[in-house]
């Protein structure tokens, strides 16, 4: 008697991988209309990394490899491979946009506890904080409109008839859709929303209201909250307090974008050696 083996492809079940993809794929996409507060922020990158962490996994599968290596599908390689580097593209702006926000609030509040520093050294350091908002905002948009242009690319399409190939690619240009979805929160959630509030205590009733209402993560925006009090500035106590605040929200995103970097770039890798194999 003749017995047929498996190569350590996908079985005619979805792998335990795959499965496991889709979990963090139907995570993620049922967070996207939820809150993009700075907790619920944080909470989508760590998912992110939870998920690119998957694909790395999906990637060293032999059948994986087989699929994308096969000469037809390597148009669909490459464009795999060209998102990644979009998207550490995309992640680096976003860093450098934390970055830079960090510098300027450390400056701020260097001259806070220094008693003001005199009216003047105070005036300056916001109006250098302002400015550097505007150039974060500026580079965000300009990242914003490469980024949709990543999610107008053609969609999937394969001549090649092998179920296992085309749900393989399909599978992994949903994890792109997902990460860019991702990415365009966090960038405008650091950019702040367009609409400017009329004055600081409306902001601060808004922020009060919410935190009141419920436990749950309000709709608020530290670098919002910020640059309101800074144009409309009634309390140094007060200005200090929102700045501590944004700066603990930095922390919490840069240490998820560079752990979601570190992972992009294994990705990026991965790709490389099937194409290379």
């Amino acid at each position: 008697m003749a017995y047929h083996t498996r190569s350590n492809s996908f079985p005619s079940r979805p792998h335990p991988i795959i499965q496991e993809v889709d979990e963090h794929l139907c995570r993620l996409s049922s967070s996207e209309s939820t809150s993009t507060s700075s907790s619920s922020i944080s909470n989508k990158l760590n998912g992110l990394q939870d998920l690119l962490y998957c694909v790395d996994r999906l990637l060293q599968l032999q059948g994986t490899q087989q699929a994308l290596a096969q000469e037809q599908q390597q148009k669909w390689a490459n464009e795999l491979l060209d998102g990644c580097l979009r998207l550490l593209d995309i992640c680096s702006t976003a860093q450098d946009a934390l970055s830079q926000t960090k510098e300027c609030i450390q400056d701020l509040q260097s001259i806070i506890r220094r008693k003001w520093g005199g009216e003047t050294g105070l005036t300056n350091e916001v109006r250098k904080y302002l400015s550097s908002r505007k150039m974060v905002k500026k580079s965000i948009h300009k990242a914003m409109g490469n980024l949709k242009g990543m999610k107008n690319r053609s969609t999937f399409s394969s001549a090649n008839k092998d179920q296992e190939t085309i749900a393989i690619v399909s599978k992994l240009r949903d994890v792109e859709a997902v990460s860019l979805t991702i990415f365009e929160s966090v960038l405008s959630f650091i950019s702040g929303p367009k609409s400017k509030p009329s004055s600081w205590s409306l902001v601060s009733k808004m922020v009060q209201s919410k935190r009141i209402a419920c436990d749950e993560e309000a709709k608020v925006n530290e670098f919002a909250e910020v640059d309101a009090a800074l144009k409309s500035l009634k309390s140094a106590d007060n200005a200090q307090n929102q700045l501590s605040n944004l700066e603990s929200c930095i922390q919490d995103q840069e240490e998820g974008l560079e752990s979601l970097f570190r992972q992009l770039i294994k990705t990026r890798v991965s790709l490389l050696n099937i194409l290379n194999h």
